[in-house]
This record gives C-alpha cells, sequence and structure tokens, in this order.
C-alpha cells in the first residue's frame, strides 16, 4: 500500500505503538519486582511510591490491593501458571513471571473485566520488557481468562486437603501445619488463616501522652486490650503531630501486650534496672521507658548498629536509659545485673503476615531450626543477665511451636527457672492462654500473632 501524497515520515505498525501504561498498575508492578529482585518489603516500599507517584485516593487504593494481594496469593498464582506455560516458571524472565502474577491475580480475584486485566498487562509487558513478550503474557493470561475466578481454578488443579486449603487461603502448606499445630487443631485453622489475608488496620501507642488526647486527635477508637492503643480506621498516621514527635508512635496493640507482659510480672525484691535485649527498632523500649516506675534505669541492646540508632531515636526525649549496639549472647553487662529483662527474639517474623504477604513465600520451613538455635541461645543469656527472683518475658512474632513453646521448655528444664502463668495478667483478654503461655491471634485479637512467656530465676 502506498504512502497518501504529501505525508511525511514513515507509518507506524500498530503493533508498535506506545502504550499509555496505567499508573496504579505500573506501580503495583514495581512493588513486585523489588520484592522479588531485591528482597525489598512491601509495606516499606509502597507507601513511599504512593507518595512519590502522587496517585490519587482510588488509584493509591487499587494499587494496594493489587500489589498485596498479588504478593499474598503468589503460590496459587504459580500452581496456576505452571500449567499454562511450556517451560518451567524458573526459566522465565522474572519481570514476565512478575507480570504475569499481577494480571493472573486481577482474573481470579478481582472484579477487573477480561479485557482490560489482559490488554493492560500486555501494555506494561510491552513497555518493559519487549514486544516479543507481551505475545506470551497475552497467550497465557487468555487461558487464564478462560479458566474463570478462584473457585474455579481450584477445582481445575483437582488439591484436596491440606493442599486445597493452602491455596485457598494463600499459605505454603508448612505454614497451614505448623499452625494447625500452634492451634492445637482444626477448629480455628481456616479462619486463623484468612486472618492473615486481611489488611491490618493501624494501630497506635500513646507513649508521652494520655490516650485521651491522642483519640480526640486522630479519631480513632481506643484499642480494646491495651490501656494505650488506639486503632485507627484509616489515613495515614504520620499526618499526626503527636506521631511526629514522638509523644505517639505506631504498634501493633499485640506488640504493646508483649512489653506490658514485662512491667505487669510479679517482681521479687528489688525493681530498679531493666532490660530490652532485642531493642531494635525500639517500639518495645519506647513503651518501657515511657511506662516504668520512677526511679528504674532502662538499658536496650541490638546487635545490629542501624538498629540500635533507630533505638536511640525513639528514647531520644527519655531519662536515665542507655543504648548499647552490643550482641546479647556475649553478656555485655554483668550477670545478675537486671530485675526485669526483655526477650523480643529475632524470628520467622510469621506472626506478622498482614502486614508483610511476601513473608509467607519467602520464609520455607528451614529457616525454623536456625532461628530456634538462636532463640535459645539469646534466652539462656537473658536468664544469666536477671538476678535471682527476677523475671525474663520472652516473646516472638511467630507462633511456630519450635519458635515458642519448645524454647521456652528447654529452658523451663533448669534447675534455677521457674515458668510463670501469662493469662492471669490479661484477665481482659480472652482466648490469651496457650497453656502457661500466651498467644495472641488475629483472628482472636485483632493483632498480630505474638507468644509471650514469662520465666523467673529461681536460684
Amino acid at each position: 500500500m502506498s504512502r497518501p501524497p504529501g505525508r511525511r515520515g514513515p507509518r507506524r505498525h500498530p503493533a508498535t505503538r506506545r502504550p499509555v501504561l496505567d499508573g496504579a498498575r505500573l506501580t503495583a508492578y514495581d512493588v513486585l519486582d523489588a520484592v522479588s529482585s531485591r528482597q525489598a518489603f512491601a509495606n516499606l516500599l509502597l507507601p513511599q511510591l504512593l507518595r512519590e507517584r502522587q496517585l490519587d485516593e482510588r488509584d493509591a487504593a487499587f494499587t494496594t490491593q493489587l500489589a498485596y494481594g498479588a504478593l499474598r496469593a503468589q503460590g496459587t498464582l504459580d500452581s496456576i501458571l505452571t500449567g499454562l506455560v511450556s517451560r518451567p516458571l524458573a526459566e522465565l524472565d522474572p519481570r514476565v513471571l512478575d507480570l504475569l502474577r499481577l494480571g493472573t491475580y486481577q482474573l481470579i480475584d478481582l472484579r477487573v473485566p477480561a479485557h482490560a486485566a489482559v490488554d493492560t498487562t500486555v501494555d506494561l509487558t510491552r513497555a518493559i520488557v519487549g514486544t516479543g513478550a507481551s505475545g506470551l503474557v497475552n497467550a497465557v493470561l487468555r487461558k487464564v481468562a478462560a479458566g474463570g475466578d478462584r473457585a474455579a481454578w481450584l477445582v481445575a488443579l483437582g488439591a484436596e486437603g491440606d493442599q486445597r486449603l493452602a491455596l485457598a487461603t494463600d499459605h505454603p502448606r508448612w505454614i497451614v501445619e505448623a499452625w494447625r499445630d500452634a492451634l492445637g487443631g482444626d477448629d480455628e485453622l481456616e479462619p486463623a488463616l484468612l486472618a492473615d489475608d486481611v489488611a491490618p488496620e493501624v494501630h497506635l501507642v500513646a507513649r508521652r501522652m494520655a490516650r485521651e488526647e491522642l483519640l480526640d486527635e486522630s479519631g480513632g477508637e481506643p484499642g480494646p486490650w491495651s490501656p494505650y492503643a488506639v486503632r485507627l480506621g484509616g489515613g495515614d498516621p504520620g499526618r499526626l503531630a503527636s506521631v511526629r514527635t514522638g509523644k505517639a508512635a505506631v504498634q501493633d496493640e499485640g506488640s504493646q501486650l508483649a512489653a506490658l507482659l514485662l512491667t505487669r510480672a510479679p517482681l521479687e525484691g528489688r525493681d530498679a534496672a531493666w532490660l530490652d535485649m532485642c531493642a531494635g527498632p525500639g517500639g518495645k523500649s519506647g513503651l518501657l521507658a515511657a511506662t516504668r516506675p520512677d526511679g528504674v534505669r532502662l538499658v536496650a541492646a541490638d546487635r545490629a548498629p542501624h538498629r540500635a540508632d533507630l533505638v536511640r531515636q525513639a528514647l531520644r526525649d527519655e531519662e536515665d536509659t542507655e543504648v548499647l549496639a552490643a550482641d546479647g549472647r556475649q553478656l555485655p553487662w554483668e550477670p545478675g545485673s537486671f530485675d526485669r529483662v526483655l526477650l523480643d527474639a529475632p524470628c520467622t517474623g510469621l506472626g506478622a503476615l498482614r502486614r508483610r504477604p511476601e513473608v509467607r513465600w519467602r520464609r520455607t520451613a528451614d529457616d525454623v531450626e536456625p532461628l530456634a538455635e538462636l532463640q535459645t541461645q539469646l534466652l539462656d543469656s537473658a536468664l544469666q543477665s536477671v538476678r535471682v527472683g527476677g523475671v525474663v518475658a520472652y516473646v516472638t512474632c511467630s507462633p511456630h511451636t519450635a519458635e515458642t513453646v519448645d524454647v521456652v521448655d528447654a529452658a523451663a528444664r533448669r534447675d534455677d527457672v521457674e515458668v510463670l502463668p501469662v493469662a492471669p495478667l490479661f484477665p481482659d483478654v480472652p482466648g490469651v492462654a496457650r497453656g502457661d503461655h500466651g498467644q495472641l491471634w488475629p483472628h482472636r485479637h485483632g493483632t498480630d500473632a505474638m507468644f509471650m512467656a514469662l520465666l523467673r530465676r529461681t536460684r
């Protein structure tokens, strides 16, 4: 076909048009790419991108739903894609795989018309990867669309028992099994798993102000369990003057209870020196400092210097505190120096899957044993650090039995340690008892799944 008379320049072929990219979907893709390529955390990156790109409220909400949802559903999405791609998913360009996940999630879980989900993902692929890859994405997503929604795909995949529950609730099977063990059976298993897939409320802690003042300023509701907690229905907590000045802070109500456990534990003898042994980033240290009795000195330590710096920032306006960049296993203080010790031990973080959706796929069952070994070493050091008659609060943001009950049971076999019951210290918190220990759950308490135990040195 000849060019019309007088027309200048080459004619563009429709396939080479420059697509107009959807800002919400592009931002969601950038989150998935950062998580998969450089181990980013979505809950830290996404708010930054939303601020930088100034998406309107509707687009920001869609971006959040899309990014978090696709990260949570990765295992289910990959199970679907495995049967539709002619080569192993690990051999795909990682960018193409993330784009396929993004499109597939829209098709099976969101009420996005098939043509919109497919066309916008193909446009993103053409711009990010190239025209050749866009053909693959187009073909695969059309097959996904033809297969129907999630319920239809679960039938097509033929999964049964725990594997079906894992796919339906977006968890690896090993976590399904671990939750059953922690809950003591199947009665609450599915509700507990589904609660991990619900975006959490923002919780605030009134550290150096009355909770009533924070309620008035924020427009939130009182937290039901911590006397310092305020729960927000929405909005950016960074807008609050009290948060900017440090009088209040963002802190899950379960983490608040974990710190308050130390303050409520019955003590024999003096009460003058407290230790937060793995203190970074400083949330629990801040609450301990604000609620301690007059005359109590607080020492906070963290092995990582940058985390110790965060603790210093959290305690910047508190007197009679000391922050150390130190490994608690090396006992950088005299044995028996403290009356109360909080050990918020490094863990898998499985109790915070609501706010860190990618962790469920980043962690594996093989991560648990080395962490349990570290936790055991740290608890031994904590018990050396506390005086006879003093108490150690051992807490983890994980309900996994190997990181919780097993670690405490091992310490309790010492002849100088007594386990104290946790539930009597929280009489207004229903369903908190896990034997003598405490266990919070998102589906029961609306908090992270924090585990809490108390141990006393007896000699």
